[in-house]
């Protein structure tokens, strides 16, 4: 059994602890710390959970053999670098960090300290995600030509009314480093890297805050492929992502946890259910099991010794295409993006 410390009990705490009991097979809940102890009190409480209002005093338990990070990313470098000095495994909620350099620092010092880190973008484990990903690897769909991703979500201005949200000191940004993440995490799996984006991002009259809640991109890839990118928490009442991509034999559309395979000689494959993916108002309106998933490969792969789905070093790639998009929007211009070493 693997011990599980988690850290922070905010907004998305409820389906990390759901899917963690999920997996009383291989996994148990140590306990919870968070920095406000009546927060604390009641959360743990309610779920009948160990509190622990000491940091370090949860990360030296030695039945934790993971710390599950659930905090705002301006909170993370601390705590991972006393994790690492620790000895304890990491999984970290998205992002890693508020910009790239941040998150490749975190990187660097769980690698130097030899601990596994891994970052948890549940899309890459829905079974429409994973199929479509074996399709790519197995080359039947022929080259890629051009890759569009929408993420047409919708947030009410309560929700950026809470403390820090939609900061640069907090957050790191708006809706492409706290939403459109995902999808541009999970676009990366099929199409490989970005090597250059032109970008325009706006806070558009629907919202009081200081990031963008607008993004639009063209995108050009390392393999010659081109796209494009529209990101918004301000299309009402919000709709789920989609992924669409055009191959030299076929065209794939994955929406909704649903893969639509259309086939150049008329044959048309579908895989998987329809599920919610907190697009509208209510951000946590989406199931547990992607992150279940998700935990249990981490989880198993600290266990097992071997090398978890998506690493810390993974995340940079998405992290580099989030800061090109801004930085070429700030400047009207063409930014090239940073390529991921090993």
């Amino acid at each position: 059994m693997i011990g599980v410390g988690i850290v922070g009990a905010g907004m998305v705490a409820d389906i990390h602890i759901k899917a963690l009991r999920s997996l009383a097979d291989i996994a148990s809940i140590v306990g919870v710390h968070a920095r406000r102890p009546e927060q604390l009190e009641a959360f743990c409480a309610e779920r009948q959970l160990r509190p622990f209002a000491e940091l370090d005093a949860l990360i030296s338990a030695p039945e934790v053999d993971v710390v599950l990070v659930l905090t705002p990313p301006n909170a993370r470098r601390d705590i991972v670098a006393r994790c690492a000095a620790a000895g304890k495994a990491v999984l970290l909620e998205k992002p890693v960090e508020r910009t790239s350099a941040a998150a490749a620092d975190i990187v660097d010092r769980a690698e130097r300290a030899g601990i596994a880190l891994g970052v948890v973008f549940q899309h890459r484990f829905r079974a429409a995600s994973l199929e479509l990903a074996r399709l790519v690897r197995e080359g039947s769909l022929g080259a890629l030509a051009v890759a569009q991703v929408v993420v047409p979500w919708w947030r009410p201005q309560s929700y950026y009314d809470v403390e820090g949200r939609g900061t640069y000191a907090r957050d790191g940004g708006g809706v492409l480093i706290s939403q459109a993440i995902h999808t541009l995490d999970l676009m990366g799996v099929f199409t490989g890297p970005v090597a250059r984006v032109q970008a325009m991002a706006a806070t558009t009259r629907l919202h009081r805050m200081e990031a963008e809640d607008f993004v639009a991109g063209g995108l050009e890839f390392v393999s010659g492929a081109v796209g494009s990118v529209v990101a918004t928490t301000a299309s009402f009442p919000g709709a789920a992502e989609s992924i669409v991509l055009d191959f030299e034999h076929a065209a794939a559309r994955l929406q909704s946890g649903v893969l639509t395979v259309s086939h150049h000689d008329g044959r048309v494959d579908t895989l998987g259910e329809p599920a919610g993916t907190g697009g509208g108002a209510d951000p946590m309106a989406f199931p547990y099991d992607w992150h279940a998933a998700a935990l249990r490969d981490f989880i198993e792969a600290v266990r097992d010794g071997r090398r978890p789905a998506v690493t810390g070093r993974d995340a940079l790639v998405v992290h580099r295409l989030i800061d090109a998009l801004v930085q070429s929007a700030r400047s009207g211009r063409a930014v090239a993006v940073e390529q991921n070493e090993g």
